[in-house]
This record gives C-alpha cells, structure tokens and sequence, in this order.
C-alpha cells in the first residue's frame, strides 16, 4: 500500500452521525424495538460522561478561554450588560466563552482530530490520501499504516442502539485480527476498534471512559433510521415543522419497528482495540481495552444516572409556633 496523493472528492458522504434524525439537543431518535413513538437516545459519549474526571478538560477550557478573551478583547466588551442568571444572559454568555475558547484554538484539536480520522479511512480503503496531505500527515499516516497492518478494516461507522441503557453512538470499526485475542479460542472473531488523536495523556485520562464506550458498542443492535425516514425539519418553516411534529407522533408496531433492527453478528465483548494516533507527531500505538470491565463501568453509570434522577432525598421543614409557645415541625 503507498501514500501517494489525489484530488478530495467534490462531495463527501453524509456521516451516520449527521444522517440520524436527532431532537433539538442533538440526541438520536430511534423507532423502539418493541414499537411505538420515536424515542430519544442518550448519545453514548454523553452517557459515560458521569463517571469521567473531567476536572483536566475544565480547566483546560478555562485557560483557553481567558486566552482568547485577552487576544480578542471586544468579546469582552459584549458581556457589558448580559445578566449572567437569566436564561438569554447565561445562552449569550455561554456562546462567547466559547467563542473565547475557539480564538485561543480550542476548536482546532477537534477538527484536526477529524480530519486525521478522514486520512485515516483513505489508508483503511487502500486509496491514496488526498491532494493537499502535509508532509506532517503524511508521516502520521505511514505510522497508521504500519500500527495497523495486523487489523483487517470490515466496516467503519456503525450506527448502533442499546435499548437497556437508552443510549446509542456510532462506533468508528470493526476489525479481524492477524493476531490472537486476549480471549484466545472464545473469542468469536471481530473486535470494535476506536481511532483516538488527543495528546500523549488521552490514553491516562480515558482508561474508564474508552473501554466503556467500545463495551456499549460491542452490545448493541445495528438501526437503520432510513427504515422510518424523518421529514427535513426547517426551524420557522410551518410545512417542515408540522411535518416534523407528525412524525414525532407516529406510532409503530413492534412487528415493523423490527425491520430497523439487525444484530452486530461476530463481536468480541471481551476485549476491543484502541487505535491512539496523537495529532502532536508521536508514534501511533494499539492498546488492549477491556470490555468485561467496559461493561461493568457502563451499568454503574446507569446507576448513577437512576440515582441523579431520584427525588425526596431532600425534604423541606417547616417550623411552625403553635399558640402554646411551643413549636412543631411538618414536612412539606
């Protein structure tokens, strides 16, 4: 397999990320398995993102966003007047922040995280890179190459639901070994593999989040959204937004919901493989992630979202003075 360079195509495809319907937040929204009404789906990063120390990511954010404020100082003088606790306030505050951030270069690690991803599936398909690869690239990618000689690519950007925790992601590959798994003869053949391109901590920092993410994955069902096309909802357009609130709606058979849905097939859940191709220039590496302990992080953070989602742990006590002096206390 060679490197060499050609043109981008005029049109990429749709991603299975963009191409799912998806509420106003972003979510998925699947048929259920069993039927009915389009359900929202929690995404599958969002979903562990409760048992993940995110304190690192905070107060990176922080410094990249005081940093933009100071290279950018008209952003500050648009805060004049925002009231920070009232709902217009805290979306106008929020938006500059992040505009913030994004001068500093925060949104330039995501996107040349993305674009590394792109590279990498021309080198997965055999065909050479695009027209315009930097020599930089270009290097990454060999190192790809090589890492990755033992994993035969099958399929690349799966989308799958897991009806038992609510959730649903795409997933980047699966892959058949050249090497054995840790499994050894139980292993029933394919793997999840997950292109990672953060710094040199990103391995460190997601140990619990990484595992738990290919876990999920590797449990669940793969959705066909176009089996129950959504309208194209245009925000303002009455037409698309009646169409939109029909199809919301709708309300499914569990008999036809089933059409949607098709099983992964030939996954280990035992073990997948973590691709690490940090964006800084350091070599690329492979890593074991277990999925046993994957899973087991993933029901915990079921647990946590049950427990979050709990009321009556707090009770407020009203004191009240009875006409003997004395006082009493009720719940309300």
């Amino acid at each position: 397999m060679s490197l060499n360079l050609r043109e981008i195509p005029a049109k990429a495809a749709v991603h299975p990320n963009d191409s799912v319907p998806r509420d106003g937040r972003g979510s998925p929204l699947i048929i259920p398995p069993d039927g009915g009404k389009p359900m929202v789906l929690t995404r599958t990063t969002t979903f562990i993102d409760c048992i993940e120390d995110k304190s690192a990511l905070s107060t990176w954010k922080q410094r990249m966003t005081l940093l933009g404020a100071a290279e950018q100082p008209s952003i500050l003088g648009e805060t004049e007047g925002l009231n920070p606790s009232s709902p217009e306030g805290k979306r106008k505050l929020n938006a500059l922040a992040e505009r913030a951030a994004d001068v500093a270069g925060a949104s330039k690690a995501s996107a040349q995280g993305t674009h590394l991803h792109t590279l990498s599936e021309y080198v997965d398909r055999g065909e050479p890179l695009p027209q315009g690869t930097t020599p930089e690239e270009v290097e990454l990618m060999a190192s790809y190459m090589i890492e990755t000689s033992g994993l035969h690519m099958i399929s690349a950007e799966q989308f799958v639901v897991v009806p038992e925790l609510g959730v649903g992601g795409t997933f980047d590959r699966t892959a058949e070994l050249d090497f054995p798994c840790r499994s050894g003869d139980a292993c029933p053949g394919r793997h999840i593999v997950d292109l990672k391109t953060g710094g040199e901590t990103a391995i460190d920092y997601g140990k619990i989040k990484m595992p738990a993410q290919l876990a999920i994955y590797s449990r669940g069902q793969k959705y066909d959204h176009t089996v129950f096309p959504a309208p194209t909802r245009i925000r303002g357009d009455k037409e698309s937004e009646k169409a939109w609130a029909k199809w919301r709606k709708t309300e499914v058979s569990a008999e036809e919901a089933a059409k949607a849905y098709e099983p992964l097939g030939d996954i280990c859940q035992d073990w997948g493989i973590i691709i690490h191709l940090p964006q800084d220039g350091t070599e690329c590496n492979l890593y074991w992630a277990d999925l046993r302990q994957g899973w087991d992080d993933a029901l915990f953070a079921l647990d946590i979202r049950a427990r979050r989602a709990r009321k009556g742990g707090l009770i407020r006590l009203v004191s009240q003075v009875t006409r003997e002096g004395s006082s009493s206390s009720t719940p309300v």
